[in-house]
């Protein structure tokens, strides 16, 4: 079986690996997004987000790493514009208001480096786009309440398509997975750039 490292703590991205039949080691990077942004712009969305999934994937290499290491990163885009988490309950209703009834792009980025044997043997990179269209009935009642629950605080975009924003999305054009933060799809082909093949990523002995 072929070892998998997620650089990451988003539950929606492990959750994903475990549905597809993986059961990945989690060693939360910490980089400084902001910093590594403003260090490396002018970027656009996409050079963004691979960026910062190599800059994570890079921080948690070490000699015990023993097998490939995965960062990821997502941003949502609108009318050209990045939007990330908001954090804050007030920009979280802003953005609502402001997406609601449009389609977006959500692009995620993967970096994937070969850490076989506790050394560096390579790594590859790509990002998946995904065009998020949201509901144009969606009422400022709705959005007050999904805001109160404080999930889209914390995420790309202020949404959701695999808990509570999924109701409010109306179409995706794209790999769904994309959206979540890990396109499965893309993920594959990457290992596949190492002759790697996808089931000897499975551990169905754990599921």
């Amino acid at each position: 079986m072929t070892r998998l490292y997620l650089a990451s703590t988003s539950p929606a991205r492990l959750a994903t690996l475990r549905a597809a039949g993986i059961e990945p080691v989690v060693l939360p990077s910490h980089v400084d997004e902001d910093a590594a942004v403003a260090a490396a712009s002018p970027l656009t969305p996409v050079d963004m987000v691979q960026l910062l999934a190599r800059l994570k994937a890079e921080a948690v290499l070490g000699p015990s790493v023993d097998g490939f290491v995965l960062g990821g990163d997502s941003a949502f885009e609108l009318d050209g514009i990045v939007y990330g988490k908001p954090h804050l309950p007030e920009v979280a209703r802003e953005r609502w208001l402001l997406q609601r009834g449009r389609t977006g792009h959500l692009h995620s980025g993967h970096w994937l480096i070969d850490h076989r044997g506790g050394i560096l043997h390579g790594a590859v990179g790509a990002v998946a786009t995904a065009a998020v269209s949201f509901a144009d009935d969606i009422s400022d009642d709705e959005i007050d309440a999904y805001v109160a629950t404080e999930e889209p605080l914390l995420v790309a975009g202020a949404f959701t398509i695999d808990s509570l924003g999924a109701p409010f999305i109306r179409s995706v054009d794209g790999d769904p997975h994309a959206v979540v933060g890990l396109s499965l799809a893309t993920l594959r082909s990457l290992f596949l750039d190492f002759d790697v093949a996808w089931p000897t990523l499975w551990n169905l002995s754990g599921l």
